[in-house]
């Protein structure tokens, strides 16, 4: 009999943790019932997410606790524009995924058989919340490969946070099966789901997954809001060039929102970058996700946003009421004209849940051991600065000659920063100590790089990498 373990990296043939969501079958085969496709599993085998293993006939999980480094981000960057605008979040991605998509942008950890070794972290529940806490983090991500391979880590951390006083969020394509979404429930304060098209041929062909599945996940979800105590729901269709990116396909998705949820859930048209198979063609045309917002507004959609475009107002938050914006984005940048889920303005009620920041400050003591400068190229506006140990790091943005824009710090691990204007070409940063530190171009929101940005060749620009500068 063959054995599937020898295929995969050395971390994850070590550690295996019983996983939930399955039955016994004759002949020593298991089905798993995580997601809708449940996989009949022989003895030594895999599921087709690459990370659940039968064992003499149990189930076992192959991912519990491993991870890709732990990342401070801004719930803005999982498509979520209704909830805590601006607050940090601490994002978790693991490996392995339900779906095989041929643009996939984080193929190098959810393709589990394509992991490298150096890319995977270890973590305990106890670990993540800590370290949230310490940092003044409020939310834990679910996100990056998609957290649904990860149910019993998720699960167990997640409650674990609760306790702590600590909110969830869970970033998915939802490939993903009725029990374990109820599950999902008794802890998630957020779901922010991708539904990447109405066309079931498209879930077919290029996620090898079902769409029906998928729909009937969201309306679960929406029916846990009932009653305004479920979680916080907001939804995105990825518009991949030369795939989905029509407004007839556009209008699909917002057509299935009014008909099965309703006019107040924002919809987010993301733009997409060529990764992973799926590369020979163009970032998507943002004139296009302009016209697909206008339709899907005209049809009325109440809040419709454009993911993974700068410098379009297309990303602000206007009152339905009086039209005037209540939230501007601009990068890591939010201004609010809210008062509580009022619109500053007129006073109209919005669908917005508005918390107070909790960010620690993060003491940056005397003039800098060493700066580093980074020079964003061409399309790319984001990155994540990762360091060894926790110390401060102060960056500061510069426009083309050089003068100081603005700037943040933070002394996380690893942390994402984004350009807040057209006008940043490059971004300083000042290190407390003498330490080195990476720097991986991050290309689109949820995208987790795990290649340092002088490597990086490909991807949706094709302007010469820009490595570190001594200053």
């Amino acid at each position: 009999m063959s054995d599937k373990l020898h295929t995969l990296t050395a971390s994850l043939q070590d550690g295996m943790h019983p996983a939930s969501l399955w039955k016994a079958l004759p002949n020593g085969r298991v089905e798993c019932h995580l997601s809708p496709r449940k996989c009949r599993i022989p003895e030594g085998g895999l599921g087709f997410c690459g990370v659940r293993y039968n064992r003499n006939g149990e189930l076992l999980t192959l991912n519990y606790g491993k991870s890709v480094p732990m990342t401070e981000e801004r719930i803005e960057s999982e498509a979520v524009y209704h909830y805590a605008p601006g607050a940090p979040i601490l994002s978790l991605g693991n490996i392995g995924c339900m779906l095989k998509c041929d643009f996939c942008q984080n193929w190098q950890t959810s393709q589990a058989r394509l992991v490298r070794e150096q890319d995977i972290a270890r973590y305990t529940p106890e670990q993540v919340v800590d370290y949230a806490v310490r940092h003044g983090i409020g939310i834990l991500s679910w996100t990056y490969n998609d957290p649904v391979v990860w149910q019993e880590f998720v699960m167990d951390t997640a409650r674990l946070a609760r306790q702590a006083g600590l909110r969830n969020l869970y970033k998915s394509a939802f490939s993903i099966g009725p029990e374990a979404i109820d599950e999902l429930l008794e802890v998630m304060d957020i779901f922010s789901i991708s539904l990447k098209s109405l066309d079931a041929d498209f879930y077919r062909k290029f996620t090898r997954s079902e769409l029906q599945p998928v729909l009937e996940g969201i309306k679960q979800v929406y029916r846990a809001r009932q009653g305004g105590r479920g979680p916080h729901l907001e939804v995105s269709n990825l518009c991949i060039t030369g795939r989905n990116d029509n407004l007839e396909q556009a209008r699909r998705v917002c057509d299935w929102m009014l008909d099965n949820l309703d006019d107040e859930i924002p919809l987010h048209y993301v733009r997409f970058h060529p990764d992973y198979l799926y590369t020979q063609v163009a970032r998507t045309d943002v004139n296009f996700l302009e016209q697909a917002r206008r339709q899907a507004l005209d049809a009325g959609v109440k809040f419709v946003y454009l993911g993974n475009t700068a410098n379009t107002v297309s990303v602000d938050t206007c009152c339905p009421q009086c039209r005037e914006v209540v939230i501007r984005r601009s990068g890591e940048g939010i201004a609010l004209h809210l008062d509580g889920n009022r619109c500053g303005h007129c006073g109209h009620v919005l669908p917005i849940v508005n918390l107070p920041q909790t960010s620690k400050p993060v003491a940056f003591a005397g003039k800098p051991g060493r700066s580093l400068t980074h020079v964003f190229r061409g399309a790319i506006g984001a990155a994540h600065i990762e360091q060894a140990t926790e110390n401060p790091i102060r960056y500061v943005f510069l426009d083309a000659d050089g003068k100081e824009i603005m700037g943040g710090q933070s002394s996380c691990l690893r942390f994402l920063v984004s350009k807040p204007s057209a006008r940043v070409v490059a971004m300083r940063i000042d290190l407390d100590a003498d330490k080195d530190v990476r720097v991986l171009e991050v290309f689109d929101r949820a995208h987790f790089p795990t290649v340092l940005t002088e490597q990086s060749q490909s991807g949706s620009c094709d302007v010469p990498p820009a490595p570190l500068q001594p200053r």
